[in-house]
């Protein structure tokens, strides 16, 4: 029998991220203004790299403890405590990226044909994800108002989540939109999980970037040690870390026992050195965020001025993530147009459609970047329409 190399049939099947496909036309040719990743513009913190050229100058090189060193578990559970209320260090497993913390979810969570609800427009690692694992993903729109932003429907969730539903997954603040769920309806989902035996699966990378407080709400705030709730974080959007590649989860404790046998085969550990940064970041670095978040709050406010100011664009403020996601009047093929943008103005934005069905019409701007910048991208924007 002469069967073709090839991957199986769900990977095979999965969406190429557009993203990604807008930035490798554009990578390499001098001149792009990249904003197209949700990338802080700032090198990370002098003293959060020390740290790990500490660990490096010291010989830690070696393998360490699936889960993470004892010392950055203590530290992540004592953030946590102090955002959101209690937690120990037995509900903290630490990971090679955020994107890593949540396959390490959907692989201890999802299995062949489990029903998978997701809040979209959504970053689309967290759709082709559960389908890497042959989930039947189910999505559930936020409505798009010109004067108010972006809406949940509750009572269409509330019906999406059946009783044979295995996963939510949700993300706030959002990315793309930036849409932030308020704690009166994570409430009411969260009872209604409860009943039902629902997984609760939190992306929480930017609940700090979050404009109207010191941190977005979270079900961290009001779950019981007993609920089927996951949060998966990250260091790269906090404490400027990107490259880092370093996240973690928040979970039950019996649970994050099985994500430590997941780890051993996946990655094994995180690397000390870079576990050594993350120590130095989330004991010392909340004015590292602080100042991070009011720098992104005046070029959100900066960014959409300038945004208002065009005909044929539609934009209102997020409440909190990184990004613009503006509608464009008349476009109906986002991927096209920000090909055109930067091929032909040297402006890398990232395609609505990357997000969703919901999102065409829509392009998101990652405004992570300095006001000179950003209005200098204004102006190719303007060419470019």
């Amino acid at each position: 029998m002469n069967l073709p190399p090839v991957a199986r049939d769900a990977v095979r099947a999965l969406s190429q991220s557009k993203i990604r496909e807008v930035a490798n036309a554009g990578m390499g040719r001098d001149g792009v203004l990249p904003f197209w990743f949700g990338e802080p513009d700032e090198v990370t913190p002098a003293f959060i790299r020390a740290a790990a050229v500490a660990s490096l100058e010291a010989g830690e090189t070696f393998y360490n403890q699936n889960l993470g060193i004892p010392e950055l578990r203590e530290a992540l559970a004592a953030y946590a405590t102090r955002l959101h209320g209690p937690c120990a260090p037995d509900n903290i497993a630490v990971t090679n990226s955020g994107i890593n913390a949540l396959m390490l979810c959907f692989q201890a969570l999802i299995a062949p044909g489990d029903r998978v609800v997701a809040v979209t427009p959504l970053w689309p690692n967290l759709i082709e994800g559960p389908k890497i694992l042959s989930a039947d993903v189910h999505t559930v729109p936020l409505h798009f108002d010109a004067r108010l932003g972006w809406r949940l429907d509750l009572d269409r969730l509330i019906t999406a989540l059946t009783p044979a539903t295995r996963v939510l997954v949700l993300n706030s603040p959002n990315n793309p939109t930036g849409w932030t769920i308020d704690a009166a309806s994570q409430r009411v989902l969260l009872e209604h999980c409860r009943r039902h035996g629902i997984w609760i699966l939190a992306d929480d990378a930017y609940e700090r970037i979050y404009f109207e407080g010191a941190s977005a709400p979270s079900f961290l705030d009001i779950a019981c040690a007993e609920d089927r709730l996951v949060s998966a974080n990250t260091f790269s959007k906090s404490w400027l870390m990107t490259g880092w590649r370093l996240g973690w989860i928040a979970a039950p404790a019996g649970l994050i026992a099985d994500i430590g046998k997941i780890i051993e085969y996946n990655t094994s550990c995180a690397q000390m050195f870079v576990q050594r940064a993350g120590v130095a970041a989330v004991t010392q670095g909340d004015a590292v965020t602080q100042a991070f978040v009011a720098r992104l709050k005046a070029a959100r406010d900066f960014l959409h001025a300038e945004l208002a100011a065009i005909d044929g664009i539609t934009a209102v403020a997020p409440p909190g993530a990184m990004y613009a996601f503006f509608r464009v009047r008349g476009m109906t093929d986002s991927l096209g147009f920000c090909k055109r943008l930067v091929s032909a103005h040297g402006l890398g934005v990232a395609p609505g459609a990357a997000f969703g069905p919901e999102g065409e019409g829509f392009v998101r701007w990652c405004f992570a970047a300095s006001h000179a910048r950003l209005a200098e991208g204004v102006r190719r924007l303007k060419q470019g329409l």
